[in-house]
């Protein structure tokens, strides 16, 4: 299963499209950090957990570093469950 995610192929459209724009941010180390983190888990999220990402990607890349670094705070909007294991997945990488 790890691999159908990682190449997308199984997915709707909805978790492609996000896969895809994880991937291709524009700053390196935001792509993996998002990247990685999708290919890892989005084809269980929920349609809620789905939401929370559309909204965070469209975040400019330097602001979720600073969270994911834990450079400045999150804001409360962005400050989801979601963010969260991401954040984790980074910092602690994959189990």
């Amino acid at each position: 299963m790890a691999e159908t995610t990682m190449t997308g192929e199984g997915l709707d459209e909805r978790r492609r499209r996000l896969r895809y724009r994880a991937w291709h941010r524009g700053f390196q180390e935001m792509d993996l950090v998002m990247g990685r983190f999708v290919d890892a888990g989005v084809a269980a999220f929920t349609d809620s957990e789905l939401a929370d990402f559309e909204r965070l990607i469209d975040v400019p890349d330097h602001e979720i570093y600073d969270w994911v670094m834990g450079k400045t705070s999150v804001p409360a909007e962005f400050d989801t469950a979601l963010f969260g294991r991401m954040r984790d997945f980074h910092l602690e990488g994959p189990r």
